[in-house]
This record gives structure tokens, sequence and C-alpha cells, in this order.
């Protein structure tokens, strides 16, 4: 994570093994709106499979919450997957709290990026 972001948290998308990852970082709140409705904008365009890398999320509230919950809609239209990859404790607490435990599966990676376990 880059402390001299002008934003205290970010949403970017790159490519990652086939898959559009979105990668969420810092804090996760209604300041990012607008960088939220542009990547739906580009995911909606370019299809899943998705991934929401949120290993680097340090705050996430409500409005963080329904951006991933948007982008796991958007798979399940499509008739693709949204993989929520290395979360930590805050999202799945939040998850937990909201009682949508088990609706995103989860990724979890070792090492270098690797694949370790998919949990639902």
């Amino acid at each position: 994570m880059d402390n001299d972001l002008p934003y205290p948290g970010g949403i970017e998308i790159v490519e990652a093994d086939g898959r559009a990852c979105v990668r969420l970082w810092g804090d996760v709140d209604a300041t990012l709106r607008d960088q939220a409705s542009a990547a739906m904008v580009v995911l909606a365009k370019q299809g899943g499979p998705y991934v929401v890398d949120v290993a680097d999320v340090t705050f996430i509230d409500s409005s963080g919450i329904a951006f991933i919950l948007q982008l796991h809609r958007l798979a399940s239209e499509e008739g693709s997957t949204a993989i929520l990859r290395d979360p930590p404790g805050l999202v799945t607490n939040m998850l937990e709290l909201i009682g949508l435990t088990g609706t995103i599966p989860f990724e979890f990676t070792a090492g270098g990026g690797s694949m370790a376990v998919t949990t639902a």
C-alpha cells in the first residue's frame, strides 16, 4: 500500500490468472463511491469471473460491503463467480454481522499468490 496516494483507500482493476481482479485497499467506504461506480462499468463490460482482493483493506463500512455484494450479484447474473481473496477479519466479521457468511466464497493465498484454499 502506497501511503502517498491522495486517498486513504482505493479500488483498482488488474488482470490475474485470466480473471478480473478488483483490488481494494485501505479505507473502503462511501468516499470511494465514484471509483466503485467506474469499476462496475468496466467489470460489466469485461465479464467474470472476478476476484476481489481485500487483503489490504484496513476499514470497510456498509458501502464497501455493498460494492462487494454488487460484484457478487453481477457475477451471479452472468453465470460466473466472484471470490474474496484473503479477506481480513474485519471483512469476514462484517459479512457475518449482516448474515452473509458463506454467500461469497473465499480464496486464501500462500507465498507469492498461489491459491491454497477456497471455501464457500
